[in-house]
């Protein structure tokens, strides 16, 4: 278990995505995925009020109902930290004060709680100031609404000027970042905001982790032309010069521990200091057990060194 910023929430080293309940996984897979995240040692689960609006006949919300009916039916609330996050639904964007106020009562009706454990920013708002925005998640948490808060999708500049006010006026503040990062991605998060998440205090909790599945090497050269967006994205980091580099990379470590490649992709994530739990969605059990090892598995600084350089 590992500390969230200067926060109270001890985490798994695995957070699982929750953007797939309600999308490519129904209610019984989802409770499926569930139950073996939880009896496996897991106890971070990561959802938005967006996921998963995308999805014809969906309007948002959808994950976050299944995790709510979840806990209720198997009366887990109190083992498992539920991260969800504000700013995407479709009756609920930006980060207006009010905004916050509405998307947060209307999570919590759906999660069934009467707390969020930790509560993202889930896109940043330039029209809003930080002011603005900090001082409602405040409220939220000195309601006892929220536990903790997090930023996602947002420049160091924000985020630097978002934990002066918070500091300044003894608010609570941002515990932990959640960007885009992985071995094919690199430019989100390295430089200014990783150094401001260190400088800081922070917690990192990537988000795909695997690269819209590319990092599980899954797709190789030559291999079936993709059949979806997500399949496309991931085909797409073969024609960079760095993926198939990568992908022998983590074939080689894979092979000395004796785990699956998408366990060395998230092992990789985990070496950082500033990283708490990278996240990662199954939409089977059977994906599961290769994305709960990332929890045994520890690279020495030449393994992640050599992953390092095949992605540079």
């Amino acid at each position: 278990m590992a500390r969230i910023g200067n926060s109270d929430l001890d985490v798994s080293p695995l957070s699982l995505g929750g953007n797939v309940f309600g999308w490519t996984a129904d209610e019984a897979q989802s409770f499926a995925v569930l139950d073996a995240f939880a009896s496996g040692g897991g106890t971070f689960v990561d959802t938005a009020d967006v996921y998963s609006a995308w999805v014809d006949g969906n309007s948002g919300g959808e994950s976050e109902t299944i995790i709510g009916r979840w806990l209720a039916r198997r009366g887990r609330r109190d083992d498992v930290v539920i991260a969800t996050k504000v700013g995407g639904h479709p009756e609920f964007k930006g980060l207006k004060a009010d905004t916050i106020k509405r998307a947060a009562e209307e999570s919590l009706r759906r999660l069934g709680t009467d707390h969020i454990d930790l509560y993202y920013s889930h896109f940043d708002d330039p029209d809003t100031p930080v002011e603005e925005i900090v001082t409602a998640l405040d409220s939220l948490v000195r309601e006892g609404k929220v536990r903790a808060l997090g930023a996602s999708n947002i420049s160091a500049e924000r985020l630097a000027a978002s934990l002066d006010f918070a500091e300044r006026e003894g608010l609570a503040r941002y515990e932990i970042l959640q960007p885009l990062y992985n071995l094919v991605e690199r430019d989100h998060y390295e430089g200014p905001l990783a150094d401001l998440v260190a400088e800081r205090g922070l917690s990192a909790a990537p988000y795909s982790g695997l690269a819209s599945g590319f990092l599980t090497g899954k797709y190789r050269p030559g291999a079936a032309s993709p059949g979806s967006a997500r399949e496309g994205k991931a085909a797409s980091y073969l024609a960079q010069e760095r993926g198939p580099k990568v992908l022998a990379a983590l074939d080689e470590v894979a092979a000395d521990h004796g785990v699956d490649v998408a366990t060395v992709a998230l092992a990789w994530l985990a070496a950082h200091p500033t990283v708490v739990a990278p996240i990662a969605s199954a939409r089977t059990v059977e994906q599961l057990p290769a994305l709960l090892a990332v929890a045994d598995v520890h690279l020495t600084p030449a393994e992640v060194e050599a992953l390092t350089a095949a992605a540079a």
